[in-house]
């Protein structure tokens, strides 16, 4: 079960990276036009997404062995001094977790009664810094061994 939820966990980050990118161009080509109920519907369904993805990684953080029982079975400081264990405790969780409250208030921004071009604008910033939190926090390929994932899972 942990290592399908873990294939899952990294194949929705491809749809929240998706999703991410449309939102932020998005709020770039409409800048200076009115806020339509698709542009609500992105944040909604990356909202969802990011939802989800926390959901599963919370699950491997408690559960995996790079998370909770990594503090659990070496202590703290230890852990802080392994890159791999300090990558997944607290550098990737800390990250997403960042992300995903910019995610929450951005679609919360978006609901609000002011005029289509402010919400593009505050979009627009909020969903980019989490798109640029996102793609630093990811176990990309190039990283360190130990850390590193598959662009695709499975792979």
């Amino acid at each position: 079960m942990y290592q399908g939820l873990l294939h899952l966990h990294s194949t929705l980050r491809w749809v929240i990276l998706i999703l991410l990118l449309i939102a932020v161009y998005n709020s770039i080509a409409n800048r200076n036009k009115d806020f339509t109920k698709g542009h609500r519907s992105t944040g909604l369904f990356l909202l969802i997404a990011a939802d989800i993805t926390l959901l599963i990684g919370l699950y491997q953080w408690i559960q995996g062995g790079l998370g909770l029982k990594a503090i659990q079975a070496n202590g703290m400081a230890a852990t802080m001094k392994d890159p791999v264990s300090r990558f997944f405790v607290v550098e990737h969780t800390i990250g997403m977790l960042v992300a995903i409250i910019l995610v929450h208030v951005a679609y919360s921004y978006s609901k609000k009664a002011i005029p289509g071009p402010k919400k593009h604008k505050r979009n627009l910033l909020l969903y980019g810094l989490a798109l640029l939190i996102v793609l630093i926090s990811i176990p990309w390929p190039n990283r360190i061994v130990g850390i590193a994932r598959p662009l695709f899972p499975g792979m």
